[in-house]
């Protein structure tokens, strides 16, 4: 069974930076394509970045230019590097792993950006 873990999150500052994990273990097939998304309370949840198995990236118009997504492919691992964090940023960050048969979710990582 694949295993998402998500890690990084926590309490920082309007301005500060935080660099998310998502480690992607438990299957012998890699990794596709890799997603995070967010949703903060009362909102729907919502694409943040996603990086293609061959490395090519997309963002929301909100983070593009201070958000960051890449990726390890030998180790199934991606990352999301968040840089000049506002409030309006706080949110439970999940990340998608996309399989061949199936896509799968972590848990989510809390993020608080305080003013």
């Amino acid at each position: 069974q694949v295993q998402v873990v998500e890690s990084g999150g926590g309490l920082v500052q309007a301005g500060g930076s935080l660099r998310l994990s998502c480690a992607a273990s438990g299957s012998i097939i890699s990794m596709n394509a890799m997603g995070w998304y967010r949703q903060a309370p009362g909102k729907q949840r919502e694409l943040v970045a996603r990086i293609s198995s061959g490395g090519s990236t997309n963002y929301a118009d909100s983070v593009k230019g201070r958000f960051t997504i890449s990726r390890d492919n030998t180790k199934n691992t991606g990352y999301l590097q968040m840089n000049s964090l506002k409030p309006e940023d706080t949110a439970v960050y999940y990340c998608n792993a996309v399989f061949y048969l199936a896509d799968y979710w972590g848990q989510g990582t809390q993020v608080t950006v305080s003013s």
